[in-house]
């Protein structure tokens, strides 16, 4: 008989092994879930038990069954105390890149390589733009089934058009679409409060099988107690990319300056349509190249496998398995 931590972080059991099994092909437990034989003291990792060896490499690769107690769970978790080590999901990350380097590499760059076919075509772009949480949700369970010794394989990058297809098309456009408009409106400071806030909306649909709202609010009650932690590790895990996307941005200002100066000179009615035009030859007029936005693009590709396993690894830390506190 054993007993096990779920992933509300209460203790469960007794349970045979059967039972055990039976959690582990519903996606209740996973490798590194905590359990131990009744009587004795020392909580290990699932995998450490030969007897569920079995039942864990039969486990479907991607699974969005809640934890084992699915109503007491979203409101638990932001009664923990967060905790987000900015070292620590960075060397996680590393460490997981480096064992999986053709998986997570193959898996971001056939995403990579459907966003930027989609760019290349504006009503195709736009598709891709409501799309884009089917993507993240299928390429977040890559990631996360690897952090948690689960296999994964390239093509779990489409599980998201077989689970929660809907929800996770509704996680990814609204959260987007609300931290635009609030930047839009002038309101940075807001904006980049709900980006961050509500990064971990689409990995908790997907893993947790969560509707898009509740999962939003979720992450965004959860998050904002740890902000600036989560903030801080997104800038570090993707500084190449936000190093390249400032310069881009900081070039086409510097080359617009001048026109906007002159076609909204004070006691001058505005030139809007020499603005407009600017506006629409802003990469030229600042000298960005094909080439040069080739370049960016590719800085994407190779920072993407670090960046998101970086997040994933704060996603584990924040709404994870934790085990029991010591008594």
């Amino acid at each position: 008989m054993y007993k096990i931590i779920g992933g509300d972080r209460r203790e469960y059991g007794p349970a045979t092994v059967e039972e055990v099994r039976q959690w582990i092909a519903e996606g209740r437990l996973s490798s590194q879930s905590l359990i131990k034989l009744e009587g004795t003291g020392e909580w290990k990792p699932l995998s450490a038990y030969p007897e569920f060896a079995g039942a864990l490499a039969a486990q479907p690769r991607y699974s969005s069954a809640p934890s084992l107690d699915a109503r007491s769970w979203p409101a638990e978790v932001p009664a923990r105390r967060p905790e987000v080590g900015v070292g620590d999901c960075l060397a996680q990350s590393l460490g997981l890149l480096l064992n999986n380097l053709g998986l997570l590499l193959g898996a971001t760059s056939l995403v990579w390589l459907i966003e930027m076919l989609c760019q290349s075509f504006r009503p195709a772009g736009m598709v891709y733009l409501v799309l884009h949480g089917v993507f993240y949700g299928g390429l977040s369970m890559v990631f996360l089934n690897r952090l948690r010794g689960r296999p994964a394989s390239i093509g779990d990058v489409f599980g998201g058009f077989r689970h929660g297809f809907a929800q996770l098309l509704l996680a990814g456009f609204v959260s987007f679409l609300l931290a635009w408009l609030a930047s839009a409106c002038c309101m940075v400071v807001p904006g980049v409060y709900l980006f961050v806030a509500w990064l971990f909306g689409v990995p908790l649909v997907a893993d947790r099988g969560l509707e898009f709202w509740s999962a939003m609010e979720l992450s965004r009650r959860t998050v904002t107690r740890v902000w600036f932690h989560v903030f801080a590790l997104f800038v570090l895990a993707f500084l190449p990319t936000l190093v390249m996307f400032i310069f881009m941005e900081v070039k086409i200002t510097m080359a617009m300056l001048p026109v906007m100066q002159s076609a909204l000179a004070p006691g001058a009615p505005p030139d809007l349509t020499r603005l407009m035009d600017m506006l629409a030859h802003a990469p030229q007029a600042a000298k960005i190249t094909p080439a040069f936005l080739l370049a960016a693009k590719l800085v994407l590709l190779f920072n993407l496998p670090f960046g998101l396993g970086a997040l994933l690894a704060a996603y584990e830390s924040l709404f994870g398995t934790r085990p029991a506190p010591a008594p």
